[in-house]
């Protein structure tokens, strides 16, 4: 199914990466949920700038019955199922290396936040998706990981956990869904230039993976959000269960 024919929800869509990949998509002609839980005023403009092909939404991923009247409020008002879903939402999380870097000062509730974030939110967001998935015979699962799990150059804990275990679930799904011609597939990216979440990281940071990164530049939200049409289109249509690194060359597997 090409992009333009799909309805495709991205979680966390009000900032950010989220922003960009929802951009991404309504660009190519799709329609687009723009989730949100907080952001309401940077939905609800993001969508009037999006125009008629999209709809801004509430809904805290973290809560199955939010997500789940999300997906039918969604499908209600572009009377179709959700045909590609984007996890990207991300709780509470700033990438600072004075914070959340040394094991022995993190409780195993810093864990649980972004397990509830990341994995539960994805858990939540796939099962409220996968009926229409299955009735239309068709689907794209598009995670958000991290290049960190590879190579924690700066050991977040709490978040490259919880992703790795995203990453787990990711290939579950794609072992058992391809029957259904749904696909489930990772993206790790590396530190974004800029995000919310990045906002904390200084430019000596930044000029440290440019240096170590053999495009020399520090990879953009829209580069990833690139990464995402590809999983979304029909050029992918054989590829289920991976883990790709968009990070411009720092990582290599």
């Amino acid at each position: 199914m090409k992009i333009k024919s799909q309805v495709v929800l991205v979680t966390g869509a009000s900032r950010g990466l989220g922003r960009a990949i929802a951009k991404s998509f309504n660009q190519e002609g799709a329609r687009v949920v723009i989730n949100y839980f907080q952001s309401k005023v940077a939905a609800e403009e993001l969508a009037h700038t999006l125009g008629n092909h999209s709809i801004a939404i509430k809904a805290d991923v973290r809560n199955e019955n939010e997500v789940a009247a999300m997906v039918r409020q969604a499908e209600k008002h572009f009377n179709s199922p959700i045909h590609s879903l984007v996890n990207n939402a991300l709780h509470n999380y700033q990438f600072d290396p004075s914070q959340n870097t040394q094991f022995e000062k993190l409780e195993y509730h810093d864990f649980e936040s972004q397990l509830n974030g990341t994995l539960k939110g994805a858990y939540n967001a796939v099962k409220a998706c996968l009926p229409g998935m299955k009735k239309e015979q068709f689907g794209r699962i598009i995670q958000i990981g991290t290049n960190l799990f590879h190579n924690p150059v700066v050991p977040y804990y709490d978040y490259t956990t919880a992703k790795a275990a995203l990453l787990g679930l990711t290939r579950n799904l794609a072992r058992e869904m391809g029957a259904h011609n749904i696909t489930a597939n990772m993206i790790s990216g590396g530190l974004l230039k800029t995000t919310d979440a990045s906002a904390a990281t200084s430019e000596q940071v930044f000029d440290i993976i440019k240096a170590n990164t053999p495009l020399q530049r520090v990879t953009t939200p829209e580069e990833l959000a690139d990464v995402c049409l590809f999983f979304a289109s029909t050029w992918s249509r054989a590829v289920t269960g991976q883990d790709l690194i968009v990070d411009g060359g720092m990582n290599m597997k």
